[in-house]
């Protein structure tokens, strides 16, 4: 089933298919930070968030958000449908934690009312640099009307993880999401994990998300460890 490689990322690779409409996601027990600047091979994490991010998935796909997932072929390896990427990443904040934090000088914890989502253009060789949808429109990334889209498909996601995460004792701090197109709709793609989240305990605030890597805080696999046995007794 593994064809060509046609994409070696942070997280994953991707591969072709024997079917031009599916590719292949494998994820990769690499943990980075500091965009790629620090790298660390750390036994089980691949297996780890393609496990997180298939029960995610399969929950938003119940609740009518289309992804692109198919199945799984293995612990680490996910059969998805072949998209046109979007080179967008789109962030939703819904408390003040990281680098919004540091930018505006505030203390992390506190509820933003609404949650502001923000757009970051999909370069590693640029840093992922912030972009504004006036932006995205003029060089032709994503139109007026798929970026409403984007827009309103967010802050449903974030309502479906809130209560799903709320449920786990988890607290949904802020999240990365990445979207692509097929027969002309956009959809949901790539992964949701510790990896583009954070999430926090809710009676202690811990970290339970790659924040604990960054900052040397706990075992990076014993932390998605707890979310995965969490996610899972809610099932």
């Amino acid at each position: 089933m593994r064809g060509k490689l046609l994409y070696s990322g942070k997280a994953k690779d991707v591969y072709s298919t024997d079917n031009e409409d599916q590719i292949l996601m494998v994820y990769k027990d690499q943990a980075t930070a500091l965009n790629g600047g620090r790298k660390e091979h750390i036994e089980g994490k691949g297996t780890l968030n393609c496990r997180i991010s298939t029960l995610i998935f399969k929950y938003l796909i119940k609740n009518g958000i289309e992804t692109h997932l198919l199945e799984n072929v293995s612990d680490s390896e996910q059969l998805v449908k072949k998209t046109e990427l979007i080179p967008i990443e789109v962030v939703l904040r819904n408390k003040i934690a990281g680098s919004f934090a540091r930018k505006f000088g505030l203390e992390e914890g506190k509820q933003l009312n609404p949650p502001v989502i923000e757009y970051y253009f999909k370069s590693d060789e640029l840093d992922d640099p912030a972009i504004n949808t006036s932006q995205i429109e003029s060089i032709g990334i994503a139109t007026g009307e798929e970026l409403a889209s984007i827009n309103e498909k967010t802050l449903i996601i974030n309502d479906l993880l809130k209560k799903m995460f709320d449920l786990d004792g988890l607290d949904l701090i802020d999240f990365k999401l990445e979207f692509g197109r097929i027969d002309g709709k956009i959809i949901l793609i790539d992964e949701f994990s510790p990896d583009n989240c954070r999430l926090w305990d809710k009676k202690t605030h811990q970290s339970l998300d790659k924040d604990v890597f960054r900052k040397n805080e706990a075992d990076l696999v014993t932390t998605y460890k707890k979310v995965l046995e969490r996610l899972e007794g809610v099932q």
